[in-house]
């Protein structure tokens, strides 16, 4: 049988936009319709999370990295009949974060990743994403971090195909963070990116997109139900 494109939101990490996911938007247009979410306006992820819905379709697949996956499991903890599935990049499953985390994302445009020769080939985008996003925004963002809530009740709530994801260089988002956050959903699929850092589908856009796209071909319970 074959499936109609599904709608796909996607939310950008902290200073970022959407160049964060322009390869994925254009390899996986034959199966899904992605579109971003604006994580740039509120400076609380609930309040991030309430207006990507609002804009969102009825129904739809969200993939966020980093803070973009804390506002999708926000979404899933507001509205979990609307999200069909999951993604998320360099996410921990606790919003208590280590000494300098937040500060240390800041500092993603002049160093996004341990490796020198993939630095200097994406630093030049990274930076320019973060001049986009300007000061103002980075610091509404940075806010909606610092007042760390608690995720259980998201977690405790995702019911659907779910993709855990995290580069095996994360600086701010370890692997063992991230294959934390896996063990705690049922069913989840955890894979680690070798040679990645913190912006897997800027550094690692063939393998993000190969992943996204396994991950959008997967059955959902809802599919199931109506079948």
């Amino acid at each position: 049988m074959i499936r109609k494109p599904m709608p796909l939101v996607l939310l950008p990490a902290m200073g970022c936009d959407g160049q964060l996911w322009a390869r994925q938007v254009v390899d996986l247009g034959d199966v899904a319709h992605p579109e971003l979410g604006d994580l740039t306006v509120d400076d609380t992820l609930a309040a991030m999370a309430a207006r990507v819905l609002a804009h969102a379709p009825p129904r739809f697949a969200v993939a966020g990295v980093s803070l973009g996956g804390y506002v999708a499991l926000e979404m899933i903890r507001q509205a979990p009949e609307r999200v069909d599935r999951i993604a998320l990049f360099g996410t921990r499953a606790t919003m208590r974060m280590r000494a300098r985390t937040v500060v240390e994302q800041g500092l993603l445009a002049t160093a996004p990743h341990a490796d020198p020769m993939l630095t200097s080939i994406i630093s030049g985008p990274v930076q320019a994403m973060a001049e986009r996003v300007g000061a103002d925004v980075f610091e509404r963002q940075q806010r909606a971090l610092l007042a760390r809530p608690d995720i259980d009740p998201a977690i405790a709530a995702v019911r659907v195909p779910t993709l855990v994801a995290v580069g095996d260089r994360d600086r701010i988002c370890l692997p063992e963070d991230a294959r934390e956050l896996a063990g705690r959903i049922a069913g989840a699929r955890f894979h680690e990116l070798r040679h990645c850092g913190h912006l897997a589908p800027m550094e690692r856009p063939g393998e993000v997109t190969m992943l996204l796209r396994d991950w959008l071909r997967e059955a959902s319970p809802s599919a199931n139900a109506l079948s």
